[in-house]
């Protein structure tokens, strides 16, 4: 089986599409997220602090700058707080990326194009065990949302 190492950084325009750090906006509970790595950062801060809403509308290495300097011990969505790393944290970024892929053609044409391989995240160095979204979650959530799309088009 073929395998596909997402990321921004690839020559391959769907690895590049499917990274977190694509400029795929969508809107989650009438909120506008300029890409997922900008939710995905954002949430790490409390719902006063302006860095939350900059990460927010940011991409790209832009919007992983900004959580750097968060705590990491919560994220902050609604009026609810989440542990930080926790299934429910994992869950709120899932309803991200689909959303991203719902509300975008073209990142969802570009998942469906990677039907029959296996989807790995790997860039090169040792993940950090710090990180919000551990590359075999994000790899299993991109798979689920594909399967989700091609069984619907088989029908």
């Amino acid at each position: 089986m073929l395998t596909l190492n997402i990321g921004s950084k690839s020559k391959d325009w769907r690895a590049q599409r499917l990274s977190n750090f694509s400029a795929d906006s969508f809107v989650i509970d009438g909120i506008r997220f300029a890409s997922v790595e900008g939710f995905i950062q954002g949430t790490k801060f409390p719902t006063n602090d302006p860095r939350r809403e900059q990460a927010f509308q940011s991409v790209g290495r832009t919007a992983k700058r900004f959580g750097k300097n968060a705590e990491r011990k919560f994220i902050w969505w609604r009026s609810g707080v989440l542990s930080y790393g926790s299934q429910a944290h994992h869950r709120l970024i899932e309803k991200a990326i689909r959303a991203k892929f719902e509300q975008n053609s073209e990142a969802l044409e570009a998942l469906i194009a990677t039907r029959g391989m296996t989807l790995v995240h790997d860039l090169g160095h040792p993940e950090s065990p710090n990180t919000s979204l551990p590359a075999k979650v994000f790899c299993d959530i991109l798979t689920r949302i594909r399967e989700k799309h091609c069984s619907t088009q088989a029908r």
